[in-house]
């Protein structure tokens, strides 16, 4: 088999506990113990297993592969705490629901984070705090899915995606002056640099290949007329004039201008214009936010930057140790 080229590609890399939901294994894991757990994914390995909050992400996004003639531009790769024989009842529930998902590595529970460059992988999303942390500690980028949303299936072609954009797309530095010296020195800062662009954040890389992918269906409707763009991309931050002129700056020096909306909402509740939205994912670094909208639309936290300060009070200096902070049970469920 000829070398599979990843370096080209926007690749998400997917814990189970993302795209599908685990409740109840998880619950036999945690109260009944590992060989419970392995009996019971044995014994139902062909049960499908309820779609879980990244879903429709994920189900939208490969289907966005059909505009490209020669090979797909996105790769979807399941980055697992199970063993490969508890594994294989995510292997077929991915069949089951028809998802073009054809590379699974398999850790036995083991640390997913340590393959994220080495697959080049854009973003990892996982339900699993402790993985998610390790990711952003070690410099990846990585999502927490916030449990509360409840997938549906609806047929629909249409992707609709926001990032928050400090200490999403861009890094935390004026989050950091913001929180230090107060709304005035914040935007004293930005009128200051507003010319300038940010330093790019834990997700850029993954909005920077979004907006490709929006020009790869512009230029694709070119050779077939009817075709309806389906990726929407907004922003989605608390940010407002004078600050806003930053962001915009921001984008055009990286060579993005494909965004569908920017909304500068300083300070008026994000969910509200986010439901109007009908989002199939949200990225935000602030826990307040992504907990006030993750029981009506799909919501991701990016634990990153001076916003998660909590998470980082008992860090080792090993980028590629455990957070001591998350204590809980580690879960091969829950990967």
């Amino acid at each position: 088999m000829s070398n599979y080229n990843l370096d080209q590609k926007l690749v998400i890399g997917l814990a189970s506990s993302a795209l599908f939901d685990l409740s109840e294994s998880d619950h036999i894991f945690r109260t009944q113990g590992e060989e419970a757990y392995r009996l019971y994914q044995q014994e139902h390995e062909n049960v499908p297993l309820d779609i879980g909050v990244a879903f429709p992400f994920i189900q939208r996004l490969l289907s966005l592969n059909n505009i490209f003639e020669q090979e797909p531009f996105v790769e979807v790769i399941l980055l697992s705490r199970n063993d490969p024989s508890t594994g294989l009842r995510v292997m077929n529930s991915i069949e089951h629901h028809q998802l073009n998902i054809k590379r699974a590595i398999f850790l036995q529970g083991g640390n997913p984070h340590e393959y994220i460059n080495a697959l080049n992988i854009s973003l990892f999303l996982s339900a699993n705090e402790t993985d998610v942390n390790q990711a952003i500690t070690a410099g990846y980028p990585a999502g927490l899915i916030v449990k509360g949303y409840s997938a549906k299936l609806v047929h629909e072609d249409e992707l609709r995606v926001a990032f928050d954009f400090d200490g999403v797309i861009a890094d935390d530095s004026s989050e950091q002056i913001y929180k230090k010296n107060g709304l005035n020195a914040f935007i004293e800062n930005e009128k200051n640099l507003a010319s300038e662009p940010a330093n790019i954040g834990p997700l850029h890389k993954l909005f920077k290949q979004l907006s490709i992918l929006q020009k790869a269906e512009t230029e694709y409707k070119t050779r077939q007329p009817s075709y309806k763009n389906r990726l929407r991309i907004s922003i989605v931050t608390a940010r407002n004039a004078p600050a806003h002129k930053r962001v915009i700056h921001s984008l055009r020096a990286w060579g993005i201008d494909t965004i569908n909306e920017a909304f500068f909402l300083g300070g008026i509740e994000k969910r509200k214009v986010l439901e109007v939205l009908k989002l199939h994912i949200f990225f935000d670094d602030q826990v307040t936010h992504v907990e006030k909208t993750a029981q009506s639309i799909a919501s991701v936290h990016i634990p990153f930057g001076i916003a998660n300060k909590k998470f980082e009070a008992n860090q080792t200096t090993t980028s590629k140790e455990a957070n001591p902070i998350v204590n809980h049970k580690q879960s091969a469920s829950e990967g």
